[in-house]
């Protein structure tokens, strides 16, 4: 496999190591948006949510959940985002499932995605069409 992230987790490519149990494997993005930007990565390869396991999703998740406060506490960050991408258009770079873990620091720059109008009668069309597509 040429997956870059599945090359970091065999020790084939070095990386800031911060955790690793029997499923994940965390480290420090290279190219952070702020200091202690961290990615958690199931060790089971899977491009994306659409593919991953349900057992390495929640391995991640647990995870992620483990090491956030311990990242805004290493770097003295006031409050994290955390983020995973799925599929190019939202933004996914590398081809295997990862969260990113983003310290975030008062006046730091960055901002939140806006919001956009939708009429009350889209949103009750969106929302069945996702219930309905629970049920099948």
């Amino acid at each position: 496999m040429d997956c870059v992230f599945c090359k970091i987790v065999k020790g084939d490519i070095p990386s800031y190591k911060i955790y690793e149990n029997e499923h994940v494997f965390a480290f420090l993005d290279i190219n952070p948006v702020n200091k202690g930007h961290a990615l958690v990565t199931p060790k089971e390869h899977a491009k994306d949510l659409f593919e991953v396991s349900e057992e390495s999703y929640i391995e991640t998740q647990k995870a992620v959940r483990l090491l956030a406060p311990e990242i805004k506490d290493a770097v003295g960050a006031c409050g994290v985002n955390i983020m995973q991408n799925n599929l190019p258009c939202a933004g996914q770079v590398v081809e295997h499932l990862h969260v990113h873990i983003i310290p975030r620091f008062k006046n730091d720059g960055h901002k939140l995605w806006h919001g956009s109008a939708v009429s009350e009668q889209e949103l009750n069309e969106i929302a069945n069409n996702i219930t309905s597509g629970l049920s099948d």
